[in-house]
């Protein structure tokens, strides 16, 4: 396990995502529309405000306002509330409280697939990110049929990783433009 994921300029929120199995996902959940960096940052701002991130209490807490406290969690705060709140019900009801559960007791890559899939906000592309970053940072062995063949999350391992994954996801998406206006 890695002492650190640093998606992050912040140390501790570096060191709870690696740390805290839940904390990785409300990171991804969070990453929309707003910067790799402020979405990973709010799982410990979220600890921070709230006590816990235990996902049962997530669950059963009012978290809009905590969200729009300054410096907000995130740019949308009461959708993005409601998105966390419903992930840690999901992980509270379907993993007993234990977001490493769905990883960790996952059969193979497509069962892996379908779980990531299944929680709120989850589709493919944070699939894909997740699961690069379960293989490559975790050594989660289902995990290894997720990754995809361009640059993600689960290649940065350090702060000058996090720049450069940032530019090539930048270059990818552009790619990726060019090829959707051209159809």
């Amino acid at each position: 396990m890695p002492e650190a994921l640093w998606f992050t300029e912040d140390d501790a929120a570096c060191r709870l995502l690696a740390e805290d199995p839940f904390a990785l996902l409300v990171g991804f959940a969070l990453d929309q529309q707003v910067t790799v960096q402020q979405a990973f940052l709010g799982p410990l701002r979220l600890k921070e405000r709230l006590g816990t991130l235990e996902p049962r209490a997530v669950a059963d807490a009012d978290l809009e306002p905590l969200f729009r406290e300054k410096p907000a969690i995130h740019r949308f705060p009461g959708s993005m509330a409601t998105r966390v709140r419903e992930l840690a019900g999901t992980v509270a009801e379907e993993y007993d409280g234990d977001a490493s559960r769905l990883w960790t007791e996952a059969a193979d890559g497509a069962d892996l697939r379908h779980r990531i899939s299944a929680l709120p906000g989850f589709g493919e592309m944070k699939v894909k990110s997740l699961g690069a970053v379960l293989a490559k940072r975790f050594d989660v062995a289902v995990a290894q049929d997720l990754v995809p063949g361009h640059p993600t999350l689960g290649d940065v391992d350090s702060p000058q990783a996090l720049a450069d994954y940032q530019a090539a996801k930048k270059a990818h998406k552009a790619e990726w433009q060019a090829s959707k206006s051209a159809r």
